[in-house]
């Protein structure tokens, strides 16, 4: 058998996914395999596969089916969520290898047993060296009224301290700047007796690693004592929290654990200890019996916020889940008239965040060199852009904005 063996993946959905798939592709590399794109002819295809929506449900099956049409000899593989979900319809779909969220740990060895791979990793990693994902959490132990995630996931588990500074290590070593935690629920992180701020303090205290971004805490994970720590300058001026609806009532429903006074006091916290920090969302629009009053109490929640982006999902029942069998379901037709007006509602929030940084400096990671037009990012996430005659990627520089751009700003190098 060739030891060359080629292998694309693809990844859909959260960044816990993408974390995993990074940590893949090494695991592949190790094992003398070339990544590739999708459409470099690989030997074999990996889609790692999110079920969070109908849509991704849908997408998933879509990318498996065109692997095959581009390539009818290639060896498919469908690892992730849906995969834990929906095996037996992937399997009638065609894919030649099905693993859930467990079996895919598997994979490397099947690949390496099916091509009689030897190992060495002789390519490079076709991952941005700017930015490296670090999965810390896994599993939820919440049940959220219309999640699916504890079925697919698990119960919560979380990565030995130990591993996650030696992976934050070898990342700095091999000359990321800037990692992320990521996991499904990163805010309950506890290992070894520690939890999420002394994993913070580790990291801090024990790795170089000139920037570290958390990926996603919940309200009531905001505590004095946690915020204590953005003291330093290396913890990313950024936090993203899931609020999914401005109104009490739809919150219960969702079995969320907070209310909306505690969303704000959670941001409150944030604001007094952290100026100019970005605060992402995600909104939920459409859940079963929302009424036009319950919707607008979310657009007038978002709009007195200063979120810096929201992300809005129409409500997509997910089968097996408590909400899929409520009354009350809203139609296509008003949740996608919801999405349209929370959509704009986003838009200009953005703009109306990232406007405050004009005439401002901030420093800038660059991650991408294209056509002369340089791209990043800020503490904050807030993307930048300036011409750049040099290539300055993975560098992080000062740079002064200066006017609103595309989705981010426009600046110019110091």
């Amino acid at each position: 058998m060739p030891q060359d063996i080629r292998v694309a993946i693809e990844t859909l959905g959260c960044k816990l996914n993408q974390a995993e798939s990074e940590m893949l592709a090494r695991q592949l590399m190790a094992t003398g395999c070339r990544l590739v794109l999708p459409e470099e002819q690989p030997d074999v295809y990996i889609l790692n596969t999110c079920s969070v929506t109908h849509v991704a449900d849908r997408k998933s099956r879509h990318l498996l089916r065109m692997a095959k049409r581009r390539n009818p000899h290639v060896m498919t593989v469908a690892i992730g969520c849906y995969a834990e979900y929906a095996a037996q319809m992937l399997r009638a779909l065609g894919v030649d290898l099905v693993l859930g969220n467990e079996g895919k740990l598997r994979l490397p060895q099947i690949i390496r047993d099916k091509f009689a791979l030897s190992g060495g990793c002789r390519h490079a990693l076709a991952y941005n060296r700017t930015r490296a994902l670090i999965k810390v959490q896994d599993g939820c132990n919440w049940r959220c009224s219309y999640c699916i995630v504890p079925q697919v996931r698990g119960r919560e588990k979380s990565v030995p301290v130990c591993e996650v500074l030696s992976d934050v290590k070898k990342r700095a070593k091999e000359g990321y700047r800037e990692v992320v935690l990521t996991g499904t629920e990163i805010g309950s992180f506890n290992a070894d007796g520690m939890k999420i701020k002394e994993l913070l303090q580790q990291i801090l205290e024990n790795t170089t690693i000139e920037r570290l971004r958390i990926s996603s805490l919940q309200p009531y994970e905001i505590t004095p004592d946690l915020l204590a720590l953005w003291h330093s300058q290396r913890l990313c001026r950024h936090f993203h929290m899931s609020l999914q609806s401005g109104a009490d009532s739809v919150l219960r429903r969702m079995k969320r654990g907070y209310s909306g006074a505690d969303y704000k006091n959670a941001l409150t916290l944030i604001k007094a200890v952290i100026p100019d920090v970005a605060v992402t969302t995600d909104v939920i629009v459409g859940f079963p019996g929302e009424t036009e009053d319950e919707f607008h109490e979310t657009v007038d929640f978002c709009c007195n916020i200063g979120f810096a982006r929201i992300n809005v999902f129409p409500y997509s029942p997910r089968p097996g889940t408590e909400a899929a069998m409520m009354e009350g379901q809203v139609s296509a037709f008003v949740k996608k008239k919801r999405v349209c007006c929370m959509l704009a509602l986003a838009k200009e929030e953005s703009r109306i965040f990232n406007s405050r940084f004009v005439d401002r400096e901030l420093l800038v990671l660059w991650e991408q060199s294209q056509n002369g037009v340089l791209s990043g990012y800020t503490s904050q996430y807030v993307r930048v852009y300036a011409s750049g005659g040099d290539d300055l990627t993975n560098t992080i520089g000062s740079v002064r904005l200066l006017k609103i751009y595309k989705d981010g700003l426009w600046g110019e190098t110091q």
